[in-house]
């Protein structure tokens, strides 16, 4: 009887393949962890079908001083949220190596330097990412697709199906009604904007700052709108005819 070790050594047991996949970035702003506990219980509340097994990475860079011990509280308090904790940013090298023991992955800085001005003698237009052509999309998003537009914006001359994902690092233009989830922006561009004729996403999210569904509601939901960043807070409001 001929031998099969040969053939099953041969078989590709795994593939590795770059897909662009959004994680929710937590971002700490204080390391008292009584105030993260409540805040984020809170937050769950609001919408737990969504939040509760979320994968997060926890970004501590405005909790500087970190230490391995406040780390690990952390992660409990974030677990006991329901919150799945993939990864941390913006800590030093005892906490990331805390995290790594832990089985946490350390991801490169999210916010490291987004809002310093450029030095006296530099180019502006050498700081500016680079502007690649958008995408357009002909045909409706559906349930359990992805479709991001690197580096420019994203056109659907369809809808957005509830349970897609539609992500561009520009501006976002959907021409039917948007179902699913909304995030312009991502590479931390807070100039985005995201337009649509029928409002009726789970989240729209512009440079990181969202909202969900339940406050998605009120004036001017019902036709067309566009939604844009102001201070820290997303504005939604009628587009004029």
């Amino acid at each position: 009887m001929a031998s099969t070790v040969g053939s099953v050594e041969q078989a590709a047991a795994f593939e590795l393949k770059g897909r662009m996949a959004t994680l929710t970035v937590l971002r700490l702003l204080t390391p008292d962890n009584d105030t993260l506990n409540r805040q984020l219980e809170a937050k769950v509340a609001e919408a737990p079908s969504m939040l509760r097994g979320l994968p997060v990475v926890l970004e501590l860079s405005a909790v500087a001083g970190a230490s391995a011990d406040q780390l690990a509280l952390w992660l409990e308090t974030v677990r006991g949220q329901g919150l799945v904790p993939v990864g941390i940013s913006g800590a030093g090298e005892d906490v990331a190596t805390a995290a790594r023991e832990r089985g946490i992955g350390v991801f490169p800085e999210l916010f490291g330097g987004e809002r310093q001005s450029p030095k006296p003698g530099s180019s502006r237009r050498s700081a500016e990412p680079e502007v690649l052509p958008g995408r357009v999309i002909d045909q409706p998003v559906r349930s359990g697709q992805q479709v991001y537009a690197r580096g420019g914006d994203l056109v659907v001359l369809a809808s957005v199906s509830p349970g897609a994902e539609v992500l561009a690092d520009g501006n976002i233009h959907v021409y039917g009604t948007l179902r699913g989830r909304a995030l312009a922006g991502v590479q931390g561009n807070r100039e985005a904007r995201i337009f649509c004729r029928s409002l009726r996403a789970e989240l729209v999210s512009i440079a990181g700052q969202y909202q969900l569904s339940e406050h998605l509601g009120g004036d001017g939901a019902e036709g067309p709108v566009q939604v844009y960043l102001e201070d820290e807070a997303l504005c939604i409001v009628p587009l004029e005819a």
